[in-house]
């Protein structure tokens, strides 16, 4: 049996981590089976259990793996603009998570679990937004929050029009906005 690289178990674990994420939107975590994540990636359960030894450390892996990808989304949206583009690209990437849908049906499925989750990402999702809002408006904690948080109710609570989120979020963060000289 040959050896395998580091490129393609990096592979094998990214895989595994997005059949996560399609299984958690299917089942939710409570009834998260390591069984249907690896069938749902396509490798054995022994090879998943090389890569995660738990359930727990597979969803701690998971999350640390969807920040990462959030994080990775807001600098490519954001390198090299300042002022109000820079704003609109970090809003832009807000629209496109609420829209993306990824694991909106746990919502349903598990609020309280969802909740749980939402009350300790706030602080997550304000770090990763922050940089994106600092130099482009005059109060970025405050518009940094306004916007984390009405992000997190349009996933909660869905609005009937996609594009309420992006006005609303621009209300909310515009009203600082430092005009360039």
């Amino acid at each position: 049996m040959g050896r395998t690289t580091s490129e393609g178990r990096a592979a094998t674990r990214t895989r595994i981590l997005e059949a996560t994420a399609t299984v958690l939107g299917r089942c939710g975590h409570s009834k998260l089976n390591l069984s249907d994540v690896a069938a749902q990636a396509g490798v054995s359960r022994p090879t998943l259990y090389t890569f995660f030894a738990s359930k727990d450390e597979l969803l701690d892996a998971f999350n640390t793996h969807e920040l990462e990808l959030l994080s990775d989304e807001i600098t490519a949206a954001t390198v090299g603009l300042v002022g109000k583009q820079r704003l609109d690209a970090a809003l832009g990437v807000m629209v496109d998570i609420h829209q993306s849908r990824r694991l909106r049906r746990m919502v349903d499925m598990e609020p309280h679990q969802v909740l749980t989750q939402m009350s300790r990402a706030l602080p997550t999702m304000f770090a990763l937004f922050r940089p994106a809002f600092e130099g482009a408006v005059s109060e970025p904690d405050v518009a940094t929050t306004a916007a984390v948080r009405i992000g997190i109710c349009h996933y909660l609570v869905p609005a009937t029009d996609d594009s309420q989120l992006l006005a609303q979020l621009r209300l909310a963060t515009y009203g600082s906005i430092i005009e360039a000289a």
